[in-house]
């Protein structure tokens, strides 16, 4: 049997890509080719549109692409969360059904989890999902939704028994966006983007075999994929926005329309995380890069910022020796949202009061105003910084945990903050 080495990988891509990649193919059509290549996401399992290859080996993979500037799967957004997600807790017909079409593009999706009267208590869930002639009819509200103003399917904790307490009473659904009882509605945000939006659920429908796990294994569920989420953000705590390269053909450019569309909302994402890679290039614009004070309380952000990127690289590593997934989720999405304070701060103190002046003749064309208005969000999406702070103290630290009345008692005993 022939040694599988990196080397022999990036040859059998190679010449992969030579014989397939057309960028004047078009995107769906030429996704759908990786898809069933194996190639647009080579460490998924053979069965289900990978090679199994271990994550150092996809690396090299997503190089050889890079070299010659073939497009990928769509790997974006709520889509990674809700297929690992699904690798882990569903039935072969869900992974059948719904997985090649995430790789493909062909399905968008939104995370319904938070709720008005619950959003860091995920736990607390009253969105109601009732079993009526052979079908789950699913009532109540969510709430900071990302992306359920354009996705087909999302992926929802709902409580399905009101007489146990509130952990084991709550199960995991996909549910289809584009049907009679589901209403989304935007939320304008302070910085002017409307990323997210509450929906609601009036009689909506979903089909039983599109149930993920076990009934009342919804909060299990739901936790694998939070903690993809929080990995994830650690990841992606020092990225920055890039000029991408300016490429011709038709699945580039549908690329390229398909991104403008989506991705307007999120334009703010960058800014949301400080922009402490901005901080050099803006004192020495202002005429600051002297000033002791100042140039102390930039060091103190760029230590913290290069330390988070090596934690993140760290993590990345240990997946990659395949070691199971350790605290640096909770870590990373904690000390982002230092990051981003700090970074904040750092601004304020380099620009002065231009820092808050949008327009034309602003600092950056109104980039650091959006980093001032964008950063509070960095503390609440994906689990506020309290949240973080319990899981790390008694998972990772082995503290007592915190004091919890009504644990044990019937869900529908227990005060909550809404009508169920």
């Amino acid at each position: 049997m022939t040694e599988i080495t990196e080397e022999s990988i990036r040859a059998e891509v190679r010449a992969w890509l030579q014989a397939n990649w057309d960028p004047d193919m078009e995107l769906v059509q030429w996704r759908s080719l990786l898809a069933d290549s194996g190639w647009g996401m080579p460490s998924w399992p053979k069965q289900w549109h990978g090679k199994g290859l271990s994550a150092t080996l996809e690396a090299a993979v997503e190089n050889e692409f890079k070299k010659i500037g073939a497009l990928g799967v769509a790997r974006s957004g709520i889509r990674m969360l809700a297929a690992a997600t699904l690798f882990e807790h569903g039935s072969d017909f869900l992974k059948g059904r719904f997985l090649r079409r995430m790789l493909t593009g062909e399905d968008n999706w939104c995370q319904l989890f938070s709720e008005p009267g619950s959003g860091s208590d995920m736990a607390g869930a009253v969105t109601r999902a009732d079993l009526k002639d052979g079908k789950w009819i699913i009532n109540g509200q969510k709430v900071w939704t990302t992306s359920a103003h354009h996705a087909q399917y999302g992926i929802l904790l709902a409580r399905t028994d009101w007489n146990v307490p509130k952990h084991q009473g709550l199960s995991y659904f996909i549910i289809e966006i584009e049907q009679p009882g589901v209403l989304v509605q935007p939320l304008r945000q302070m910085n002017g983007h409307a990323s997210f939006n509450q929906v609601f659920f009036t009689d909506a429908v979903v089909p039983p075999e599109f149930q993920v796990a076990s009934l009342g294994e919804g909060w299990k569920v739901a936790t694998t994929t939070l903690m993809y989420e929080r990995r994830f953000a650690a990841d992606g705590v020092a990225a920055v926005p890039g000029q991408g390269a300016v490429r011709a053909g038709r699945a580039y450019e549908q690329e390229r329309i398909e991104t403008l569309k989506h991705n307007e909302p999120y334009k703010w994402y960058p800014q949301r995380a400080g922009r402490a890679d901005l901080v050099i290039e803006r004192a020495k614009a202002a005429g600051k890069n002297n000033d002791p004070v100042i140039r102390q309380e930039m060091a103190k952000l760029l230590t913290l910022y290069n330390a988070a990127k090596w934690t993140a690289r760290r993590a990345r590593a240990a997946q990659q020796m395949g070691r199971a997934q350790g605290p640096e989720g909770s870590l990373g999405k904690l000390i982002g949202s230092h990051i981003s304070r700090a970074s904040a701060s750092v601004h304020t103190l380099i620009n002065d009061a231009d820092a808050m002046l949008s327009g034309s003749d602003s600092p950056m064309n109104g980039v650091i105003a959006e980093i001032l208005v964008s950063t509070p969000a960095a503390s609440i999406a994906g689990g506020t910084d309290e949240i973080q702070r319990n899981i790390i103290s008694e998972r990772v630290l082995g503290m007592p945990k915190e004091p919890m009345t009504g644990m044990d008692r019937p869900f529908k005993d227990v005060p909550k903050n809404t009508v169920s």
